[in-house]
This record gives structure tokens, C-alpha cells and sequence, in this order.
């Protein structure tokens, strides 16, 4: 009865992982500090807007291209292509950033 039991916990468990997905964004890299004011700390997140009009606003996952995105980005927004998995967390959309690119 008890493994029965774990077995159910543990399979309720895996469906409640959210999953992350590859995903490639094309919108505003800015810093979540300086220009969404929504962070306490500097941090590159790139906003889109949706084909129903609304913004998203996906928030970098801490990691080396995430740190030379916001070298790029902090204090003045560019518009860019940002490459990487998406996950959420905690009602935030996040980004493991893989590759961007700043378009001109």
C-alpha cells in the first residue's frame, strides 16, 4: 500500500513539472532594473508583443550570454532576437538565453 501510494505521489508530481521549451524571441531587450523597474537587481529581459496586442516579458535565467546581452542593453533598450528555453517560474516567464543578436 505505501509504494502504491509513493507511486501516485510521485507521478502526480512529474505532471506538475512545467517543462522547458525552446523558443526564439524577437522583440526588446531591456534591463529588468533600469527600464522595467521591476527587478532589484540588474537583469536582461527581453519584452514581445503578442499577436493579440499584449506584451510578454520574459526575464533572463543568470548565465554567461544573459551577462553580455545586458552589457548590450542596460540603460537603453535595442531591439533583438534572443535564442534559448523557456520555462516559467513563480508566474514569471523565463529565458535561459543560448544566443542573441542585437539588430540594427
Amino acid at each position: 500500500m505505501k509504494k502504491l501510494l509513493f507511486l501516485t505521489v510521485a507521478m502526480l508530481g512529474l505532471t506538475l513539472v512545467v517543462r522547458a521549451e525552446d523558443k526564439k524571441l524577437e522583440g526588446e531587450a531591456v534591463c529588468a532594473k533600469c527600464q522595467l523597474k521591476t527587478a532589484d537587481k540588474c537583469r536582461a529581459a527581453v519584452t514581445i508583443k503578442t499577436a493579440d496586442g499584449k506584451t510578454e516579458t520574459y526575464l533572463s535565467e543568470a548565465n554567461d550570454e544573459a551577462k553580455a546581452l545586458h552589457k548590450e542593453i542596460c540603460q537603453g533598450g535595442k531591439p533583438a532576437i534572443v535564442e534559448g528555453s523557456v520555462s516559467e517560474k513563480d508566474g514569471q516567464k523565463i529565458i535561459t538565453i543560448t544566443k542573441f543578436e542585437i539588430k540594427k
